[in-house]
């Protein structure tokens, strides 16, 4: 165990994992864009993104499965660094945004505009922000009480999360006609993804990177504990809910572009957290290349297992986390 920790706190160590994680961030993207029924090259894949020559390989790879590769490496760095925010946040390695309420709370909104207002679909990305702020906005008030504890927090994200959810189910009933186009957002689902959804995804992906990069040291300071946070000249109340802001802002944006995916906000951190410890300079970068790693090659699986069946990869998470989330309970 003292070798384990020494280990933890290695620096070379943590580079190491980031630099291993890396090459998988590359494979799995390789991986992703050759396999499909249209069988391509490594290769032949840098060819026709370098030139466009017409070919049925081009169209393949450009218009579908590139995009596509490509919004599911930004949508799991996005729900993997919000669960890492939360977890940390919280002090408590079950928090992820669609246990505790928010990726509810940005799926009821952009479930309402897909749904109720479909002629207005580009404002799903900021309807489902909206959305995820008022659950975290909701969290809160229902767990104050002369402060803020992460266990009230952990209660009040449950309640909320089962109220938005029937809220989902109470749209779905009153608009049964159009409900085929709701059931692939609350399943998570990359398919027919394009450029449109790279082109919304990406800012909130480079603005949340370079946020959680920037105050990574005020969370190692918070997991400290209030105490010994206010101690050290931090403002507790604000710093924790700066950071559930832009766990909600990461968490709206996935859900906005793919719909209700769990568990890689989940499983994602905890990896992380046991592999390299508690440090966030070194655990968010790792936390968004697995979170990217995972999604690549649950979303390649989901592809090509049944093909030409596609299953939903929200699906195919559901799978993955739900042993994983059975060995945390156990664990905790």
């Amino acid at each position: 165990m003292k070798n384990d920790i020494s280990l933890k706190d290695n620096t070379g160590y943590k580079v190491a994992i980031i630099a291993i994680l890396v090459i998988l961030f590359f494979v799995a993207f390789i991986l992703g864009n050759t396999k499909g029924t249209l069988e391509v090259g490594a290769r032949r894949i840098f060819e026709v993104i370098m030139t466009d020559d017409g070919s049925s390989e081009r169209m393949v790879i450009w218009n579908i499965r590139l995009p596509r590769m490509i919004l599911a490496a930004l949508v799991g760095a996005n729900l993997a660094l919000s669960g890492a925010i939360l977890q940390g946040v919280m002090k408590n390695p079950l928090a992820d945004p669609s246990i505790i309420g928010i990726s509810s709370g940005a799926g009821l909104f952009g479930i309402a505009v897909l749904v109720i207002l479909p002629q207005h679909i580009g404002l799903v990305p900021i309807a489902a922000f909206v959305g995820a702020m008022a659950a975290a906005f909701i969290i809160y008030i229902l767990s104050w009480k002369g402060g803020i504890q992460t266990t009230r927090i952990i209660l009040a994200g449950v309640a909320v999360s089962a109220l938005f959810g029937a809220g989902i189910s109470g749209i779905l009933v009153f608009y049964s006609d159009r409900v085929h186009g709701a059931l692939t957002f609350m399943n998570g689902s990359l398919s027919s993804r394009s450029w449109p959804e790279v082109h919304t995804i990406l800012p909130y992906t480079v603005i949340g990177v370079i946020l959680v990069n920037i105050f990574a040291e005020k969370l190692n300071i918070l997991i400290l504990g209030d105490d010994v946070a206010r101690g050290l000249g931090l403002n507790v109340e604000a710093t924790r809910f700066g950071f559930t802001a832009l766990a909600a802002f990461l968490a709206a944006s996935a859900v906005s572009v793919v719909g209700l995916l769990g568990f890689v906000g989940l499983i994602v951190p905890h990896s992380i957290r046991l592999i390299m410890g508690n440090d966030y300079n070194y655990m968010f970068p790792a936390t968004a290349l697995l979170g990217s790693v995972l999604l690549m090659f649950s979303d390649t699986f989901a592809r090509t297992f049944l093909s030409p069946t596609e299953i939903p990869v929200g699906i195919v998470m559901a799978v993955l986390g739900a042993p994983f989330f059975l060995f945390l309970l156990r664990r905790e």
